[in-house]
């Protein structure tokens, strides 16, 4: 084998933070000093490693000498701690007001995994795979998201099946916390075509009349305004998928593209100095 010297480009202070809670974390579980394999600050590099360059596990082992199974769950362990510290929703949504914005971003995406063969039965009652969508054609995990004015991710949901619609997913995990958003802190939520009747405080755009009718062009313009705001919005996905490589494709289990994300999420606010 042929030994070089590589760069992470993420700063110290970065993997120092993420190192401060995985020695958090040892305590809570009462772990013996000394008795790990590698040190809080060397699994957190690992765990950076794995989200930034989406670098093979079983390679992460290797350079950092630990066996494989190690190396896959030091990566799980660096999710879990990230993921715990991820925004609560109500939170989110009140410090998105508490910082001027006017509204926030509503949005979903589907995170590309493994072929997965568990089946589900559709709504026309036909056996599809749990895991395919249908709109992004190809296996992957349904994360629901909001962002603010800028684009900047302010939280994620937790992960649905590829194959659930995004106003269905967004019905699970997020639109109660936005219609209290709206009636309490008159802060609305802008959404593409697809959450069409998602309920008060959602604006979507009107739909095109039936028989080739024209739309009224006051509908017009307000369709317009709705894309040219709600459009900044998909920067909040972008920021996490180009920054956080291991994003653009998971071979981990599906269910745990909620946890990823999330830990992405919290890395991101890290950088930003949105988390303290």
């Amino acid at each position: 084998m042929i030994a070089y010297r590589a760069m992470l480009d993420v700063s110290r202070e970065l993997a120092w933070r993420v190192s401060r809670l995985l020695e958090a974390e040892r305590r809570r579980r009462g772990t013996r000093k000394n008795s790990r394999a590698l040190t809080c600050f060397r699994q957190a590099v690992l765990g950076l490693r794995w989200f930034r360059q989406d670098a093979d596990v079983t390679a992460l082992g290797r350079d950092h000498g630990v066996s494989r199974a190690t190396a896959y769950r030091y990566v799980d362990e660096v999710i879990d701690v990230l993921a715990d510290l991820a925004p609560d929703l109500h939170n989110a949504l009140e410090k998105a007001k508490a910082d001027g914005s006017a509204y926030v971003i509503l949005d979903g995406k589907i995170f590309s995994t493994d072929r997965c063969g568990e089946k589900t039965t559709s709504v026309k009652g036909k056996q599809i795979d749990l895991w395919y969508s249908g709109k992004a054609h190809e296996h992957g995990g349904n994360v629901q998201a909001l962002s603010g004015p800028d684009g900047f991710p302010l939280w994620a949901a937790d992960v649905e099946p590829g194959s659930t619609h995004d106003l269905t997913a967004a019905r699970e995990h997020v639109l109660g916390a936005l219609y209290r958003a709206s009636s309490h802190l008159d802060l609305p939520t802008l959404a593409h075509g697809g959450y069409d009747g998602a309920g008060i405080g959602v604006h979507t755009p009107i739909k095109q009349p039936a028989d080739d009718q024209i739309l009224h062009v006051g509908n017009r313009t307000y369709n317009a305004l709705l894309r040219g705001l709600r459009r900044i919005g998909e920067r909040g996905f972008a920021i996490l998928t180009g920054r956080w490589r291991t994003l653009h494709h998971i071979t981990a289990s599906p269910g745990k593209i909620g946890n990823i994300t999330k830990a992405a999420l919290v890395l991101t606010h890290l950088e930003h100095g949105r988390l303290k």
